[in-house]
């Protein structure tokens, strides 16, 4: 029995900061050796559809639903069973289930070996659900990545679903629970068993809780590795910490503020972040750690003075990246259904839809036009990747032990980032034709209607 293993690709065309989907190395971790494993990631290669399988496994987040479903079509057609799985089929299990012959809904790592055995005996289950009941026992498999040409960050998981509870997040859709850790120990053999220059924690949070972030970063310390993480702001609160991530090796962090406004961040369900911003990143700056700050612009508060206020606040306070997005509703969050609710999606399905382009407005925003939100963020992430503004960035980072990797690491993130604004910008999902006119022009003509 041979596997094929998929990951497609958003729009057409090859990304340049595709990074190991590391999904993969788990599933093939729980898979029988036995079997035969190969990977097809679409980002940096084209699917052989016509090269024999007996099962292909498609994992889908919202973005990239409409491409997986175009590719199980092509296997299904060719008599090739397919299991989807991942975000989207997990929040929309019944519109997945209509595109495979089986999902799996929340984690894999306590289904997949009943899915590979009911495939093995031909029997395979409309559906797999989850108990969420095993995690971070098994070592990631990695060798279905060599010679893949991913990015030299490597991807390890800690953590699993995360402390709060944001209106917008699909996170806490996927994991409703309590957050669950993998053992200590098993993080550091899966860090000793992963070569790379770079690790980037994958957990949504790595601030879980005080006690276990300080073991871990106990330990990294012992190791001398260079890393990055997603990290919550209040983090903050605890200076001492942020010494420690330094000690240990953090190179950047990346944090959601999602808003400058205390009643967004009310709306969302965020206002404990409502501190002070700048202080929070001069605690990460004072440290040598970059701040990869990420903003939601379109929350009801907002109107079109929202772009230039936020464009201000990430360039006098030094973001060494930065992602501006216009909010979109991801189906199974509280946001999704009351902008639904509101009657304010302009798309219901807008992942399938084939007006949707990437950067375009799906809802009727509350005190600015939906052609204004579009338009606008477009041309807040224009202004803040310009040559001049990197430029501009970089000299005010504080960084106590300035090196030349920090500085090619800058230099280089930001190069892929105002590369990759411009490939998306417009492009229609699901591997279709670039839009028929720029981003700006075609959002002031008709981006919602």
């Amino acid at each position: 029995m041979k596997i094929a293993f998929i990951k497609p690709n958003m729009i057409s065309g090859t990304p340049g900061d595709s990074m190991e989907p590391l999904v993969f190395a788990i599933l093939s971790a729980l898979t029988p050796a036995r079997i035969e494993r190969c990977l097809y990631d679409e980002r940096i290669q084209k699917i052989p559809f016509d090269t024999p399988v007996d099962l292909v496994a498609v994992t889908a987040d919202t973005f990239n639903a409409k491409r997986a479903y175009q590719i199980a079509q092509a296997y299904r057609q060719r008599g090739v069973p397919v299991v989807l799985g991942g975000f989207h089929p997990s929040l929309c299990p019944q519109e997945a289930g209509e595109h495979a012959d089986s999902i799996v809904v929340g984690d894999a790592e306590d289904t997949w070996p009943q899915v590979v055995a009911d495939a093995e005996k031909q029997a395979l289950q409309k559906r797999y659900v989850s108990s969420y009941g095993v995690f971070g026992q098994q070592q990631p498999d990695r060798s279905l990545f060599h010679d893949k040409g991913y990015a030299s960050i490597r991807l390890i998981e800690h953590n699993r679903g995360c402390r709060f509870a944001c209106e917008f997040c699909s996170i806490r859709a996927m994991y409703p629970g309590p957050m669950r850790r993998k053992p200590l120990a098993h993080v550091m053999r899966d860090i000793e068993a992963t070569p790379g220059t770079h690790l980037f924690f994958t957990d949504d949070n790595f601030h879980a809780d005080l006690a276990s972030l300080k073991a871990v970063l106990h330990e990294l310390a012992q190791r001398k590795v260079r890393w990055s993480c997603q990290i919550s702001a209040d983090i903050a609160k605890h200076p001492e910490t942020i010494a420690l991530m330094a000690r240990a090796g953090c190179i950047s962090v990346t944090i959601g503020f999602e808003s400058l406004d205390r009643n967004n961040l009310e709306q969302m369900g965020k206002s404990w972040m409502a501190d002070d911003y700048k202080r929070i990143i001069a605690t990460f700056h004072d440290n040598g750690i970059m701040v990869y700050g990420t903003f939601i612009i379109g929350y009801d508060y907002d109107t079109p003075a929202v772009f230039e206020r936020t464009l201000e606040f990430a360039l006098q306070n030094r973001l060494f990246l930065a992602n501006f997005n216009p909010l979109i509703p991801t189906p199974g969050t509280p946001l999704y259904q009351r902008l639904q609710s509101e009657g304010r999606l302009l798309f219901d399905d807008w992942w399938l839809n084939d007006a949707y382009r990437w950067g375009d407005c799906v809802f009727q925003p509350a005190r600015m036009s939906a052609q204004e939100l579009a338009a606008g963020c477009f041309g807040l992430r224009k202004a803040f990747n310009s040559g001049r503004n990197i430029i501009a960035r970089f000299p005010g980072l504080k960084f106590r032990h300035t090196d030349v990797y920090k500085a090619g690491l800058y230099v280089a993130a930001n190069v892929v980032s105002r590369r990759e604004l411009h490939r998306k910008q417009g492009r229609a999902l699901g591997g279709g034709s670039p839009a028929p006119e720029s981003g700006h022009e075609r959002n002031r003509a008709a981006v919602c209607t």
